[in-house]
């Protein structure tokens, strides 16, 4: 797959709001998708189920069998290459004109 097609993916999962909390709880600690439907009352478990699908086909979660339960553990690494490609060389700039700002200010 293509980086282009990953970074789709990436930014098509976090583009939904119940996703992004689904990935905030996670970051808290791995979790049964039981534990994931519990959180969110308000969906049935084929949505909630669906949506880790999402995050997973995205990679930003990662699922793994124990016995009878599904586990869900964060994966932050294609979070970190979305920053490296889009923020991380803008953020340079911003602290460099702060950097300047600060030596005129200071004179």
């Amino acid at each position: 797959m293509s980086r282009d097609s990953r970074h789709d993916l990436i930014l098509k999962a976090l583009g939904d709001a119940r996703r992004r909390e689904m990935l905030d709880l996670l970051r808290k600690k791995p979790r049964t998708t039981g534990e994931v439907c519990d959180h969110f009352k308000k969906l049935d478990r084929c949505t909630v189920m669906q949506h880790l699908g999402v995050l997973e086909r995205a990679d930003l979660i990662i699922a793994k069998r124990r016995g009878r339960y599904r586990w869900n553990y964060i994966n932050p690494l294609p979070i970190k290459e979305l920053y490296d490609r889009w923020i991380c060389s803008y953020s340079a700039g911003a602290v460099d004109l702060l950097a300047r700002m600060k030596s005129e200010i200071e004179k």
